[in-house]
């Protein structure tokens, strides 16, 4: 099932990409199905709050009638950074599945110091290829070299 909800939150990163946003998805699944999604559109909003993560758990929250989302799993495609695990944290949620880790600007010790089960690595080889290609452009387009 991971490889499944993490496929929709990558559909959900490539909508970003299409975008010109930093490729980043994520969705909430609850009982196997996808109840809310989200992808990043800071740049589409100027919102530095419009993370994919954030965007999803205000839907999902929506979609529950209630903001305590510990019975839903949240999928995204990068690890969280700082803002989004303390969203995950307030909103309890008790499960994340991430794609790709983040070395610079993860935030899963956090999420695991608040015992937020982590499932980590699930189509990272995706993920993260998304990611690259993405800068990859973003560097060509800016008259960087690629490396």
């Amino acid at each position: 099932m991971n490889e499944i909800h993490m496929k929709e939150a990558l559909r959900e990163a490539q909508k970003a990409f299409k975008k010109n946003e930093v490729p980043i998805g994520c969705v909430a699944v609850l009982n196997d199905k996808v109840i809310a999604r989200g992808h990043n559109i800071r740049e589409t909003k100027q919102d530095p709050l419009a993370h994919a993560e954030i965007i999803c758990i205000k839907k999902a929250a929506k979609k529950m009638g209630g903001w305590h989302l510990n019975n839903i799993v949240l999928y995204t495609t990068l690890e969280p950074c700082l803002m989004c695990a303390g969203a995950m944290i307030h909103a309890k949620i008790r499960n994340v599945v991430i794609g790709a880790n983040s070395p610079d600007n993860g935030a899963g010790r956090l999420l695991k110091k608040y015992n937020v089960k982590l499932t980590r690595g699930i189509l990272k080889k995706e993920c993260r290829g998304l990611l690259k290609e993405f800068f990859g452009k973003l560097r060509e387009k800016e008259g960087c070299p690629s490396g």
